[in-house]
């Protein structure tokens, strides 16, 4: 008896894999759980990029009106992606859209910003990558959605899409800035 549970023992344990292998291909990876969703947003301090102005130079800049924060680097592919679609976004004018440029150096920063079009309205510089931890980032681009309190009430990883922005980001904007 004891031989027949043994022998199917590795059936069983091939078994429980192959359901979390299951589970987890129907996952979205876009969707991942952010700690930060509807808390206030983390207290920071940025540098500005240097020639640039305004700077993004702290939290306190993100109340008061509903704004879209994009996390970004020159070194991005999907940023070079995503960005015809952020400077859609503020042209549309919408809500303010901020940048965060992280694990860069700032020249790199502007150069691709000269290169692609600055569609900021302010820009900070995360010199040292602790913003983006404090965020919750795991990788560029990632935008987040910050209502007039100051608190994040969404997390978009990856390059917006133009389905992202008409069916999910520009009508949570409008209902925030409404409510």
């Amino acid at each position: 008896m004891t031989r027949r549970i043994i022998s199917f023992l590795p059936l069983l344990v091939v078994a429980v894999l192959l359901g979390f292998f299951v589970v987890g291909l129907q996952m979205d990876p876009r969707r991942l759980p952010s700690a930060l969703l509807h808390q206030p947003l983390p207290a920071f301090a940025l540098d500005g990029l240097p020639g640039r102005a305004p700077p993004l130079t702290d939290s306190a800049q993100l109340t008061g009106q509903v704004a879209l924060v994009n996390f970004f680097g020159s070194w991005c592919a999907a940023c070079i992606q995503e960005h015809p679609m952020l400077n859609r976004i503020q042209a549309e004018g919408v809500a303010p859209l901020h940048g965060i440029a992280f694990q860069d150096k700032p020249q790199a920063t502007l150069r691709f910003l000269a290169r692609h079009g600055d569609p900021y309205d302010r820009v900070g510089y995360d010199t040292t990558n602790r913003i983006a931890i404090e965020f919750g980032v795991t990788g560029a681009p990632e935008t987040f959605v910050i209502d007039k309190a100051g608190v994040i009430r969404h997390k978009h990883v990856g390059p917006i899409t133009e389905d992202d922005w008409v069916d999910t980001l520009r009508p949570m904007i409008e209902d925030l800035q409404d409510g």
